[in-house]
This record gives structure tokens, sequence and C-alpha cells, in this order.
């Protein structure tokens, strides 16, 4: 669905300013390349932050507690 919606606002683009709709086309991978090193950080923090509270809810779990 969104590759879809993707591909009408960029036929749209297109018929409005095809040299526009191009430049969009060329420059969409390298923004995805220039924000993969980001996403890669993010997913490490979620990670730690994941760790950080399994660790810290560690102890309630050895003594019983269970989330209802």
């Amino acid at each position: 669905m969104n590759a879809m919606v993707f591909f009408v606002l960029w036929c749209v683009l297109l018929v409005i300013s095809w040299p526009v709709a191009v430049l969009a086309l060329v420059l969409a991978p390298l923004i995805w390349l220039l924000s993969l090193p980001f996403q890669l950080l993010g997913l490490l923090l979620s990670a730690v932050l994941a760790f950080l509270g399994a660790l810290l809810l560690l102890p309630a779990r050895l003594l019983g507690y269970r989330d209802r």
C-alpha cells in the first residue's frame, strides 16, 4: 500500500514537473543510503534499552511477579 501511494504521488509530480520527479527518483536511493547509519543506531539503542529494562525487571521476575 505504501509503495502504491508513493508511485501515485510520483506520477502526479511527473505530470506537474518532470525534472523534479526524475531528480527525486535519482536522489531517493542516495537519501536511503545516508539514513542507513541512523537506522542502525536506532536499532542498537532500542536493543540496549530493552536489555536494560529486562535487567531491571529480572529480580521481580525471579520473585514470581506476573504481569497481567
